[in-house]
């Protein structure tokens, strides 16, 4: 019965690998690109009292109506654009997927590549073709081959993320211009990581009609609410809205958001911590012989190992008590690269004592 029971199981689900966390037990863990700082003592107190009000028994608000109007008030959403809400970005995507799919059409969605890997799972979860445009060498859009692509495949959906992950650079701005005027749909903004390039389209969204805006208040340092927000036009909005499941924001994540949300400027001044953090750490990186450090305005720095293998480099850095993001690439962009999240102070120091000690050995 097992074998008949797997066999429904799409071949294409079945070559897939789960998303991995690494186990962080006992290390620094500077690997998935959060916000190293807790909220202030007396706000956590505060937060406590807010949650203990919440009405665990009933079902929450199913639009969220009060913290999207939180959001849009934060977030500087433009008069007359719609907001809908996610479990976290992924959800979002997933949603965006879901409303265009369609095998008969021949659908298929594209992002550039080397890029978030949510993009082409999901593509892979409902069924319909991902387009990966190969980055140029130094992280940014390759044009001529990206207006060949959306010619030639026409996607319901581009994706792009901005800054990248994993490369942490923002692409040029008239690049993405071009790329929602050319465009054969929809044209989605990753915006995750804002608070750290001070960078944004959500001012656009008056100019394009088929632009949308996504952000998230993970790397803002609440990433374990898991919530994100899609904007745009609102007939558009009001379709992905339809597959939305029920209640897909729940109670307590409602109250704690908006709560932090009312104190967005702790937010915003560890935000700036960060970014500060960040411009020392590439400081010090740099300084560091057979590294290729590349410039970042996120929460995270990606660079490459020349001399040696980037796994022995990873693995001294791990036994040395600090984990970040090993990327695997036996070949590509990224062969050679490694990946670290802008810590606090004293992580920062401890990852650059155990980077130095890594590449001397």
């Amino acid at each position: 019965m097992l074998e008949k029971s797997l066999s429904w199981i799409r071949p294409v689900i079945k070559k897939i690998h789960a998303y991995q966390v690494a186990d962080a037990s006992g290390l620094i863990k500077l690997d998935a690109m959060e916000n190293p700082y807790q909220l202030p003592d007396d706000l956590k107190v505060q937060l406590q009292v807010k949650l203990s009000e919440a009405d665990l028994n009933r079902y929450p608000d199913p639009s969220a109506k009060s913290l999207r109007d939180k959001l849009s008030q934060v977030m500087d959403v433009p008069a007359g654009k719609s907001i809908v809400l996610g479990n976290g970005s992924d959800e979002l995507i997933q949603m965006l997927a879901m409303a265009v799919a369609d095998r008969d059409k021949g659908v298929c969605l594209m992002s550039f590549d080397p890029g978030f890997v949510m993009y082409k799972m999901i593509a892979d979860f409902v069924g319909v073709e991902y387009v990966g445009v190969s980055l140029c060498e130094d992280f940014s859009l390759d044009m001529k081959k990206i207006r060949v692509a959306i010619k030639e495949y026409q996607p319901a959906i581009i994706f792009i993320a901005y800054p990248n992950n994993p490369s942490a650079n923002c692409y040029n701005k008239n690049d993405i211009e071009e790329i929602i005027s050319i465009a054969s749909g929809m044209v989605v903004l990753d915006e995750a990581y804002h608070p750290f390039a001070q960078d944004s389209f959500m001012s656009r969204l008056t100019d394009f009609d088929n632009l949308l805006v996504m952000r998230t208040v993970s790397k803002m340092g609440l990433a374990g609410l898991r919530l994100g927000l899609l904007c745009g036009h609102p007939d558009i909005i009001q379709e992905i809205d339809k597959i939305r499941l029920p209640y897909n924001i729940n109670v307590l994540t409602q109250a704690a958001a908006e709560f932090v949300l009312d104190n967005i400027n702790v937010l915003d001044w560890q935000a700036k911590l960060i970014r500060d953090e960040r411009e020392q750490l590439l400081i010090s990186m740099r300084e560091l012989q057979d590294l290729d450090v590349l410039p970042s305005q996120a929460n995270f720095i990606l660079f490459r190992i020349s001399g040696r293998g980037a796994n022995d480099v990873f693995e001294s850095i791990k036994q040395s008590g600090v984990l970040i993001k090993n990327m695997k690439a036996e070949d590509g962009l990224l062969k050679n690269c490694l990946r670290v999240t802008v810590g606090t102070p004293s992580e920062n120091q401890a990852f650059m004592q155990a980077l130095e000690s890594a590449m001397k050995s």
